[in-house]
């Protein structure tokens, strides 16, 4: 018995400790500030337009932070101009602003939120505004409400959107693949195409290399006719001197030379 009285008081101080440091974590505002603060920043972002909004960011640091300062209100430079850029985004999708409802204030941690329905020309949209600890604006945001109609409208046109982008992509990759069979009837004819210029560099190189061969041939008959000439004389020669030494002629071949041989036009020795 005791026991479970000694775990139910843990637990109690447990979760009393807890909301405790959820308490000390939670940041401290002044409700009537935030929403006068909320209210002055919507209609301000309502009826400004472009130029203003330009005419804004042209200004400087420090003068955009001492014109913030002298309206009072707790906007940094960021937050503010975020809001007037956030502003159009939101008409654009929404339609033209008419009004909002109540503000609904909650402190979640670090930061302070002002939540508000907002009417528009097209549909309703919340409108959250997000201040630091320090109560100073953070940045403001415009969340349209879509009718569950609209929902299955967007979500059937992205689901369209995505299918035929997968079917186009499938189709491509299809047409990539059937063409594939013709890679190898390219490489087949560009390799044919190559032999052939081949064939025709050779077949030039040897009809350019062919009129040197007759001459090479008729050389030959030129060297030949030399050594026929030689075999000749040296017959010729020793016929002679065989001829002299039976004749018995005094002095043999001393004193005879042979010179010169020539070729008789008419060969009067087949007569």
């Amino acid at each position: 018995m005791k026991r479970k009285i000694s775990i139910l008081l843990c637990a109690v101080l447990a979760a009393f400790l807890v909301t405790a440091c959820s308490s000390d974590n939670q940041a401290e505002y002044d409700t009537e500030t935030l929403e006068q603060a909320t209210e002055v920043l919507i209609e301000y972002c309502a009826s400004a337009d472009e130029a203003t909004t330009e005419q804004w960011k042209s200004l400087t640091d420090f003068e955009l932070e001492y014109q913030l300062m002298q309206s009072g209100l707790p906007f940094t430079p960021e937050g503010f101009l975020g809001a007037l850029d956030a502003w159009p985004a939101a008409v654009e999708e929404c339609g033209a602003y008419i009004g909002h409802g109540d503000f609904t204030i909650t402190a979640e941690g670090d930061e302070i939120n002002v939540t508000t329905t907002g009417e528009f020309e097209d549909r309703n949209a919340e409108i959250t505004v997000v201040y630091d600890s320090d109560s100073r604006l953070d940045s403001l945001s415009v969340s349209a409400e879509y009718g569950v109609g609209e929902i299955l409208q967007k979500s059937g046109l992205n689901t369209i959107l995505g299918m035929g982008t997968v079917f186009v992509v499938l189709i491509f990759i299809s047409i990539v693949i059937s063409l594939l069979k013709y890679i190898p009837v390219l490489g087949e004819k560009l390799k044919k195409k190559n032999q052939t210029g081949i064939s025709h560099v050779e077949a030039s190189g040897q009809t350019g290399a062919s009129p040197s061969a007759p001459a090479k041939e008729a050389e030959a008959p030129e060297d030949q006719g030399t050594e026929d000439d030689s075999e000749l004389i040296a017959v010729i020669t020793a016929a002679i001197a065989a001829a002299q030494a039976e004749s018995g002629s005094e002095g043999g071949m001393d004193g005879f030379v042979v010179r010169s041989i020539r070729r008789r036009p008419s060969n009067k020795w087949k007569a």
